[in-house]
C-alpha cells in the first residue's frame, strides 16, 4: 500500500510531464500554422502556469461541474456518520462532504492531498445503498484519499480540459488560417496559412491530442480503481458491502443526467452513457472484474 502512495506522488510529475508536451506540440503546432514560433512558447509558459493553477483548483472545478453541495451531520447525517467514521478508523483528516442531486447512483473524491479532500454522493446512490453498501461505496472513496489517487486524478482532469480546449482553439485556427492564407496570396502576401500543409496539420492535431489525453485518463484510472476497492475492503474488513454497491451500480445501468468526460473517472462507477468510443478509452475496469475480485479475496481483507 505505501508502495503505491508513493508511486502515485511519482505519477502526478509524470503526469504534469505528459500536460506539457501534449500542450506544447499543440502550441507549436500553431506556431507553424501562423508561422510565428512565439506562440509555441508562449502556448508552453501557459501551459506551465495552468498546470500550477489546477493543482490547487482543479477539485472546486470538480465540484462545481457536478453540481455538488456541502453538506453536514445536519443536512445529511446517514452520509455525513458514515464518512466520519471512515476518517476515525482510517487516521485520516475528515474531509469535506458533498452530495449531487442526481437519480443516477455514484460517488466520488478529489482534491491534492487528504489535508483538502473532497467526498460526493448522489441522491440516488444515498437512496439505493443500504449501510453496509454505503459504507463500502465510501470507502473506496476515501482509499483514493489515502492513496493520494485525488492528485493523481486531480491533475488527468486538468490536463483533459486543458487538451480539450486547446485542441478546439487549434481547430478554429486551422480554419481561419486557411481562409485568410488564401485572400494574402490573392494579394502577394505569403502566409503559414496559405499552405493546405498546416490545415492537416491543425486537425491532425486537434484529433490526436484528446486521443491522447483520453488514453492517458483511462490508463491512470483504471489500476486506481482495483487498488481503491482493495483499500475500501481492507478499512471496512467486510468486501460483500462494496462487492454488493458494484453490483447495484451495474444493475442500475443508466447515465447520470449531468455528465463530463473530462471528469468521468472520479466517479466510483462510469457516469456515461455507453458507446463505442466510451468503451474504448473506458476510465473503469468493468463492474463485474471489481466484484470478483473483491469475492475470490474475501479471506485475504
Amino acid at each position: 500500500m505505501y508502495s503505491a502512495i508513493a508511486r502515485n506522488k511519482r505519477n502526478t510529475v509524470f503526469i504534469v510531464l505528459i500536460f506539457l508536451l501534449i500542450v506544447g506540440a499543440l502550441g507549436f503546432a500553431a506556431s507553424a500554422l501562423w508561422n510565428s514560433p512565439s506562440i509555441g512558447f508562449v502556448v508552453l509558459v501557459g501551459a506551465a502556469v495552468y498546470a500550477l493553477i489546477q493543482y490547487f483548483a482543479a477539485g472546486r472545478q470538480a465540484l462545481s461541474m457536478s453540481g455538488a453541495q456541502e453538506v453536514d451531520a445536519t443536512t445529511a447525517p446517514r452520509l455525513w456518520r458514515t464518512v466520519e467514521n471512515l476518517s476515525i478508523t482510517m487516521g485520516m483528516p475528515m474531509p469535506k462532504v458533498y452530495v449531487v442531486v442526481d437519480p443516477a447512483p455514484n460517488a466520488f473524491a478529489t482534491g491534492r492531498d487528504p489535508e483538502h479532500a473532497v467526498v460526493a454522493a448522489t441522491t440516488g446512490l444515498l437512496a439505493l445503498m443500504d449501510d453496509a453498501e454505503l459504507q463500502g461505496v465510501m470507502a473506496h472513496e476515501m482509499g483514493h484519499v489515502k492513496n493520494y489517487d485525488i492528485r493523481v486524478s486531480t491533475m488527468v482532469f486538468g490536463l483533459v480540459v486543458a487538451v480539450g480546449f486547446l485542441a478546439d482553439v487549434l481547430l478554429r485556427m486551422s480554419f481561419l488560417s486557411a481562409l485568410t492564407g488564401g485572400r494574402n496570396n490573392n494579394n502577394g502576401n505569403g502566409g503559414g496559412g496559405s499552405n493546405p500543409v498546416f490545415l492537416v496539420l491543425g486537425l491532425v492535431a486537434m484529433i490526436i491530442a484528446p486521443l491522447a489525453a483520453a488514453g492517458v485518463q483511462a490508463a491512470v484510472s483504471r489500476q486506481r480503481e482495483y487498488l481503491a476497492d482493495a483499500t475500501g475492503a481492507l478499512t471496512t474488513r467486510h468486501p460483500e458491502g462494496l462487492a454488493s454497491a458494484l453490483e447495484k451500480l451495474g444493475a442500475y445501468g443508466r447515465p447520470m443526467q449531468q455528465q463530463s468526460t473530462s471528469m468521468s473517472h472520479l466517479w466510483i462507477s462510469d457516469p456515461m452513457k455507453p458507446g463505442v468510443m466510451d468503451r474504448l478509452f473506458s476510465t473503469h475496469p468493468p463492474l463485474a472484474d471489481r466484484v470478483a475480485r473483491l469475492r475470490e479475496n474475501a479471506t485475504r481483507f
